[in-house]
């Protein structure tokens, strides 16, 4: 199939991906009057009286806001924000398939970051959290952590924790074939944006203890010339040894790489000078940093990438669905760190020991019951961090 012609076909057809449609009857005089007035002025003084009632009679508890500005779509860059919304509408229906929850595309004609957090402030009532998508770096990182702040909801940025969450899930079981413990492993990433920012802390919740980051330039240490923002943030809590020098520089003797930077930056025989059977993710698309092939030739024992034509696809839709329907279903103020790691050992554990090869250490995006075994771990870490 030509997924790019069919794709036009389809959506030309369909007229976009997403529509409303009604959960209460309405076919009788009688329906008309409980959905819309007089009826309905009932549940909203109960809501008056109680705002939180908006979770049990609203669409509030099942409700997400998918905000984009359109600067940073899947790939294709600044686009703005009319280009970007079949891929919000495509969010939306991820959502609704895996975990039943719906979800409202809405994208931003602005790339004003006050005007972004104004608007989505502004918007909240109508959701039970907010999923950021697709906004450039470094803005979208004081976006989230304003909204954060600002929110009695939760609030997401996919690009960043969910890859974060998916990439840890697969390096869990990938250790666990090569033996190996995370707290023992040099870890090397390639491309500290706002998905590499993530994964590396994400790694580090997870028990890391040696993860070097590397941009352009070379290996983040503090002092470096010309750090700042996030970056100069990361050089702080990676690099324990205080490495100098370039990417190959930091793969030497290294156990794992994660790519998450431009196709074909990485080399069989950078490969070669890592550890023993090294963990290899090439998450770029649509080229990964080393082709399959051309890994496994080089070495590598576990491979991952960000392609469903390739072993091992880290893909975002095992996490963010049930993220959010288990931090719907407890009403989560935030997504905290704990519900993160929570949810990247759900994935990984979706994959039972006997059942993992080097070919198959994340589950399909197709597992039926995926999105509720995350859903149930984020919603059991957010219950006993309010309790603890």
């Amino acid at each position: 199939m030509n997924y790019n012609e069919e794709a036009l076909l389809r959506h030309k057809k369909y007229k976009g991906k997403v529509s409303i449609s009604s959960r209460m009857p309405l076919e009788t005089k009688d329906d008309l009057c409980v959905a819309y007035t007089p009826g309905v002025a009932e549940p909203c003084r109960k809501i008056h009286e109680n705002p939180d009632d908006a979770y049990t009679y609203t669409a509030k508890g099942h409700m997400v806001a998918i905000v984009s500005d359109g600067t940073a779509v899947l790939g294709l860059g600044d686009i703005g924000p009319k280009a970007a919304i079949p891929v919000m509408e495509g969010k939306a229906v991820l959502f609704k398939k895996f975990a039943d929850v719906d979800a409202v595309p809405i994208c931003l004609d602005t790339k004003d970051p006050e005007e972004i957090i104004r608007t989505v402030k502004a918007i909240a009532p109508c959701f039970g959290g907010v999923n950021l998508e697709d906004i450039a770096s470094p803005k979208c990182f004081e976006i989230e952590q304003r909204l954060e702040r600002e929110l009695d909801i939760p609030v997401f940025h996919d690009d960043q924790h969910g890859t974060g969450i998916v990439v840890t899930a697969a390096l869990l079981n990938a250790l666990k074939l090569t033996g190996r413990r995370i707290a023992d492993c040099r870890i090397v990433l390639m491309g500290p944006g706002a998905a590499g920012t993530a994964i590396i802390k994400m790694m580090l919740a997870a028990g890391a203890k040696n993860v070097i980051a590397c941009d352009r330039r070379g290996i983040l240490y503090p002092g470096r010339e010309g750090l700042a923002g996030h970056k100069k943030e990361l050089a702080q809590i990676t690099n324990p040894e205080g490495l100098r020098g370039g990417l190959e520089d930091a793969l030497a003797g290294a156990d794992v790489f994660v790519g998450v930077s431009v196709g074909g930056l990485l080399t069989p025989a950078m490969v070669q000078t890592m550890a023993k059977d090294p963990i290899v993710f090439a998450l770029a698309n649509p080229t990964p940093e080393i082709l399959y092939e051309d890994a496994m030739a080089a070495g590598v024992k576990v491979m991952g990438t960000g392609r469903s034509d390739f072993p091992n696809q880290i893909n975002n839709v095992l996490a963010f669905p049930g993220i959010f329907k288990g931090a719907l279903r407890a009403k989560a103020r935030d997504i905290t760190p704990a519900m993160k790691v929570a949810a990247a050992h759900a994935i990984a554990g979706a994959v039972q020991e006997s059942e993992l090869t080097p070919d198959h250490i994340i589950p399909s995006v197709f597992d039926p019951g995926i999105a509720d075994r995350v859903a149930d771990a984020v919603e059991q870490a957010w219950k006993s961090g309010k309790n603890e």
